[in-house]
C-alpha cells in the first residue's frame, strides 16, 4: 500500500509564490512516475507537471515557466514550487504515483486559493 500526503497549500495573492509538498510512504524512486494534478471548480482533474524515473520533466502549457516539480529521494518527497500564481491556478493539487504493476495511487489534495 502507498500513501501521499500533500502539504503547503493556502491563499495567496497573484504573483505571490507556494511551494506543495508530496511525502510519499515508500521510496521516491520506486515509483515510475510522479506528478501533481488539479481540479478546479467546476473543472475535471487535469495534469499539471510530471516526473519519471529516470526521464524528462513534463507540464501543462498554462503551467510552464511558473511551476517546477522537483524530487528529493532523501527525504521521499516531491515539490510543486509555483512561482506568478494567477487567479486561474486556484483548485484543489493532488499528489499523484505510479507504482509496481502500473497501480495509480493519489493523495488526498490541498487547496490552492489564488487572489487577485
Amino acid at each position: 500500500q502507498v500513501q501521499l500526503v500533500e502539504s503547503g497549500g493556502g491563499l495567496v495573492q497573484a504573483g505571490g509564490s507556494l511551494r506543495l509538498s508530496c511525502a510519499a510512504s515508500r521510496s521516491t524512486t520506486s515509483f515510475y512516475v510522479m506528478g501533481w494534478y488539479r481540479q478546479g471548480p467546476g473543472n475535471e482533474r487535469e495534469l499539471v507537471a510530471t516526473l519519471p524515473r529516470g526521464g524528462r520533466t513534463n507540464y501543462a502549457d498554462s503551467v510552464k515557466g511558473r511551476f517546477t516539480i522537483s524530487r528529493d529521494d532523501a527525504k521521499n518527497t516531491v515539490y510543486l514550487q509555483m512561482s506568478s500564481l494567477k487567479p486561474g491556478d486556484t483548485a484543489v493539487y493532488y499528489c499523484n504515483a505510479v507504482y509496481r504493476e502500473y497501480r495509480i495511487y493519489w493523495g488526498q489534495g490541498t487547496q490552492v486559493t489564488v487572489s487577485s
